[in-house]
């Protein structure tokens, strides 16, 4: 691939129903309901106001034969009011429900982590080549019936692989590794191909963004490996809801859509179902603006790995770079400073002159021609600047540089002065590939100037700014190549939501954490308690604690298995019946749901992880 040119990956068209996803179609937007399966009415008027926000394709879960067949009277009850979209029947442990619902609706996903293989239990597992043989032969035996029902049917499937219950018997033979959880996809579309069963779409999905982007990354790699063109479904797992949500959400999603992956998409929100459309299609629609874009003369440099990449090795000049996490540096030319105290930039830049007041512990950048040496400032050249660079001392020295301005001069300077860290610039329809170039132009020269991502806008609503800006950074995050951020937006937004949001992009791509993280599902016809007054109450309480992850999860699908990294677990067991996890560990089970939050906080205090407002 092309890692600074937009392209579309080829795939194969697949049919569901009269909404086709793949080859030529555009990239599908859907959402999932949370509505009982069994009450019609319920379902039928949430998967109206999906399509009325714009989804193509709505899902319903099946837990059993009954939600299955009442797919059916749903499917009916839309057709009756003239709405066409396809249905998608969600199925998890129960192979006969996928046969049923497959009659019904225009696509069935069904996940191989526990389609045939017995729920997880986290327990390792000793086979024989022979024996995991067998067990592929039992995949194989239960799953061609299903695909013949949908041949017979005209169904198609969805292969949907989930980081939070993959199946004792992978993790035991490739561990807690992205090559597992592609072989678990492997597996069933290896049946695929040999029974000539085409009408496939394949997701693989996790709550951790750098899993999901370097397994659909890897996943790509092996079909195209294999002869392979299916479509591909993208989404973050458990994203959560608010900002945290729709910057996880877009962060992953949109590393992927910029590298030309993904057909279809879904923003997993833990709000209505609705709300996730409006996200995926802005996001979409931001992406898509680098089609037929001016070509970027980038070349990819030796060494760097795009399906295992690690952090570009640079010197570390003072806080920046080296081993250093991340740093943000804002602007407040304007004088204000209305920042957060969570989130407070290690940098300000502050144009030509400092601000009256200055806040304490923040060390402030200014223009190189008006800068004079004083403590806590340091200067900033334009590359048009660098004659002035000899005859300044500071230990520390900025450069705004676009990647076209990487002259031999430029190159030159940069190696006679490590000092300097580059920040790097971008005006092109497609920012990303500029920014890419110019750090691979960098690593070719051996050049090890940390480098500092300036991002423009000018945006007036901060879901805006949050969707933008986290998907032209999440490549570069997930490349290694991100040693800080620097937000500008020019339009009527606080800078307290735009340093939020740096600190948000830097904690959703796993390389600078500073609050404390959720990892809620969106919900669905398995959620066994109101996700979204329950993840208000958790956050009211917790959301001081800086650096912890808590997982609130609806039912325990994915539950014990996406939470896993968190430290703390909040899990549906029963209609209002809770189960508290430390880790992986299930410390009480079946709590009141009216006394499950006190619970939770009692558990973090027993722990030593909480402290008082």
């Amino acid at each position: 691939m092309d890692l600074f040119n937009y392209s579309r990956r080829e795939t194969s068209e697949v049919n569901i129903g009269a909404t086709p996803m793949g080859g030529s179609n555009p990239i599908r937007i859907q959402s999932m309901t949370n509505t009982a399966t069994q009450d019609t009415e319920a379902s039928v008027a949430q998967a109206k106001r999906i399509v009325d926000a714009g989804g193509e394709y709505v899902r319903l879960t099946a837990q059993g034969i009954k939600e299955a067949e009442n797919l059916m009277n749903i499917n009916a009850g839309l057709r009756r009011d003239g709405y066409m979209v396809p249905l998608v029947a969600d199925i998890h442990f129960n192979p006969k429900v996928a046969d049923v619902a497959a009659q019904y609706v225009e696509k069935v996903r069904i996940n191989p982590g526990n389609y045939v293989d017995a729920a997880r239990t986290f327990k390792h597992l000793e086979y024989t080549d022979e024996e995991y043989a067998q067990e592929l032969q039992k995949i194989h035996d239960r799953f061609v019936p299903f695909l013949n029902i949908c041949k017979e049917n005209h169904t198609a499937i969805r292969i949907g692989v989930n980081h939070g219950s993959l199946s004792d018997r992978i993790m035991s033979r490739y561990g807690d590794t992205p090559e597992g959880m592609v072989e678990s996809c492997m597996e069933f579309l290896r049946i695929c191909v040999k029974e000539d069963f085409t009408d496939v779409v394949i997701s693989i999905k996790a709550s951790n963004t750098v899993v999901m982007v370097k397994t659909v990354r890897l996943l790509a790699a092996v079909m195209e490996k294999e002869g392979m063109q299916f479509p591909l479904h993208l989404g973050v797992t458990e994203a959560g809801d608010g900002e945290d949500g729709r910057i996880k959400s877009a962060l992953g999603i949109g590393a992927l859509l910029a590298d030309g992956l993904g057909d279809t998409i879904r923003v997993s929100l833990s709000e209505a179902p609705e709300a996730e459309i409006p996200v995926a299609r802005k996001l979409v629609d931001y992406i898509m603006q680098h089609q037929d874009h001016p070509y970027i003369p980038g070349v990819e440099a030796e060494g760097f790995n795009y399906l295992s990449p690690v952090r570009r090795e640079t010197t570390a000049v003072r806080n920046i770079g080296g081993n250093h996490l991340p740093v943000v540096i804002a602007e407040r030319m304007d004088g204000k400073f209305d920042t957060n105290p969570q989130f407070i930039p290690d940098y300000i830049y502050a144009g030509r002159a400092l601000p009256e007041i200055r806040e304490e512990g923040v060390e402030y950048i200014l223009d190189a021609d008006v800068w004079e040496e004083e403590p806590g400032t340091y200067p900033a050249f334009n590359y048009q600047q660098m004659p002035l660079m000899g005859n300044c001392q500071a230990d520390l020295k900025f450069m705004f540089m676009p990647y076209m301005a990487q002259t031999e001069e430029v190159i030159a300077c940069l190696k006679y002065h490590p000092e300097v860290v580059i920040i790097s610039q971008s005006n092109h329809p497609n920012r990303l590939g500029e920014h890419r170039a110019l750090v691979h132009q960098l690593m070719q020269e051996g050049l090890k100037n940390p480098v500092v991502f300036f991002q423009h806008y000018a945006e007036n609503e901060a879901e805006d700014l949050q969707i933008k800006s986290a998907a032209d950074m999440g490549a570069l995050i997930f490349d290694g190549l991100c040693d800080g951020i620097f937000l500008f937006n020019q339009g009527d937004l606080s800078h307290a939501v735009v340093d939020a949001t740096a600190f948000g992009i830097l904690q959703a791509g796993r390389i600078r954490t500073s609050k404390t993280e959720y990892i809620s599902c969106p919900g669905c016809g398995r959620t066994l308690f109101d996700l979204q007054s329950t993840i208000a109450r958790v956050k009211a309480a917790t959301s001081h604690l800086k650096g912890l992850k808590i997982g609130i999860m609806g039912c325990i699908v994915n539950g014990p298995g996406e939470m896993a990294d968190a430290d703390y677990g909040y899990v549906g067991a029963g209609r209002g019946k809770i189960s508290l996890y430390k880790k992986k560990e299930c410390i009480e089970k079946n709590i009141p749901e009216e006394e499950a939050v006190e619970k939770l906080i009692e558990l973090i205090k027993a722990n030593g992880d909480y402290e008082e407002k």
